[in-house]
């Protein structure tokens, strides 16, 4: 854990640290980021040893996603979602693990994530068995990296089934790609895309799992998604204390400390409400601590380039992330109390 942990440190604190006011202006990750992620091996970090991974724990993976996140939210989201494909392929008997696992795990082919529109009792994404594999009809309303990914990790609801395929991040006359422009980390590349009829072969298909299940297993993507809130707590804490507010920034370390390890009793306990409320509590946390830096920098922190006001815009941008009606309601509860 030490060595990948360090490792993830350094590239924080030397590399995206100090990029990150130019990349929340530009809104462009220089390729080089990601490059060195891979180098330093993070695009295998959810695969298994014996397959070329890091074979990264709960803990090392979360301590290097938050590490990372006080870098560069902007780099790190996007390069998050790579690895669930990476996971996804690890795991499956498919001929698709062969084809890109390797590939995937050193980074030479990047992969984001379209299954947003499966989540929702009523899909915004189907999946229609057809001759000689599926037809994807819907809207995959966020997916990160677009121009910056190779291939895609599609997902679509068949009745209570759900359908995972790897497909090239390539839009096409069945592909509509519209960017979104963001509040905060437009580095991401963030579009929506509307598929009419996108036919996916049956060999492009490596999972089929029932929404239940996939809901169920998805305690572990919700703990994962929890880390960009402390990351970015951390990071906030740290420019506190440069402000002169020693004290300040203790106190939001210990709460920080706090939510880290309600998220972590909650995945162990397999408990999706306490986790959804250990998530709404980091994102409050989030909130709080990007606006204490403004108050603690001054009139300053309202500046084009400076890392308050881009905090407290990455922070609103994380109260919706990745969120569950739970994690909403428990933002909400926390506001009125």
């Amino acid at each position: 854990m030490t060595d990948l942990v360090a490792r993830a440190r350094a590239i924080a604190d030397d590399v995206l640290f100090p990029a990150a006011a130019e990349v929340d202006v530009k809104g462009e990750v220089p390729r080089s980021h990601f490059d060195l992620l891979a180098e330093q091996g993070f695009y295998g970090l959810a695969a298994p040893v014996e397959l070329g991974g890091a074979g990264a724990d709960l803990p090392q993976l979360s301590a290097v996603v938050e590490t990372l996140a006080g870098g560069c939210l902007s780099t790190t989201f996007t390069w998050l979602q790579h690895n669930g494909l990476v996971a996804g392929l690890a795991h499956s008997a498919s001929p698709l693990r062969e084809r890109y696992l390797a590939p995937l795990i050193r980074g030479e082919v990047r992969a984001g994530v379209a299954y947003g529109g499966v989540i929702p009792k009523t899909p915004l994404m189907r999946a229609t068995r057809v001759d000689g594999g599926y037809a994807f009809t819907g809207l995959a309303p966020f997916v990160s990296g677009w121009g910056l990914i190779d291939v895609l990790q599609l997902c679509g609801r068949d009745g209570d089934n759900l359908i995972s395929a790897v497909v090239d991040a390539v839009a096409g006359p069945q592909l509509a790609v519209r960017r979104l422009d963001l509040v905060a980390v437009q580095g991401t590349a963030t579009v929506a895309l509307t598929l009419d009829g996108y036919f996916v072969p049956e060999e492009l298909v490596y999972d089929e799992t029932s929404h239940a299940e996939f809901i169920a297993g998805n305690t572990f993507g919700a703990r994962l998604n929890g880390c960009a809130h402390l990351g970015l707590v951390g990071r906030a804490t740290r420019l506190i204390e440069d402000a002169g507010q020693p004290d300040l920034a203790a106190t939001l370390a210990a709460e920080q400390a706090q939510v880290r390890d309600a998220l972590d009793e909650a995945l162990a306990a397999g408990d999706l409400a306490r986790l959804f409320e250990a998530r709404a509590a980091g994102a409050e946390l989030a909130y709080r601590s990007a606006g204490a830096l403004v108050a603690a920098v001054g009139s300053r922190a309202v500046l084009a380039g400076e890392h308050a006001q881009r905090l407290v815009r990455e922070a609103t941008f994380l109260l919706v992330v990745a969120s569950r009606p739970e994690i909403k309601a428990g933002l909400l509860a926390r506001a009125a109390r």
